[in-house]
């Protein structure tokens, strides 16, 4: 009796992984075995650096919105405890988006910050 090869399960199975590797360097996109194993390596990359992009994102908005309190005579740490005492709840997303599209709005949001901060008691 004739030997039944898997040979179309096989060829779409490859086909479907070559698809996905498709711009891997030199053989790592066109012999199995190693696009396999590069394929796994890429998913685990991408699974930390989602991760890693909203790390970054939270510090570049930090600046963002660090340099524009100082431009207005306050730190970052003071304007945000100011904002918290405030309670406003608006996230460092939105602040670093008005520091830089709305000024203005951002200057009034900095002196309520300034108001809501505790006095320092006078030495006597």
């Amino acid at each position: 009796m004739v030997r039944a090869r898997s040979g179309k399960t096989v060829l779409r199975r490859r086909k479907r992984l070559r698809k996905l590797t498709k711009g891997f360097r030199q053989s790592r996109h066109n012999l199995v075995r190693q696009s396999r194993v590069t394929l796994i390596r890429a998913g685990v990359y991408a699974f930390r650096d989602r991760r890693v992009r909203k790390r970054l994102f939270r510090r570049l908005w930090i600046v963002r919105i660090n340099a524009a309190c100082r431009m207005r005579g306050l730190r970052y740490g003071e304007f945000i405890n100011g904002l918290q005492l405030a309670l406003v709840e608006l996230d460092r997303k939105t602040l670093a988006d008005l520091a830089v599209a709305d000024p203005d709005t951002f200057t009034k949001i900095v002196e309520l910050a300034r108001q809501n901060l505790p006095q320092p008691a006078a030495k006597g």
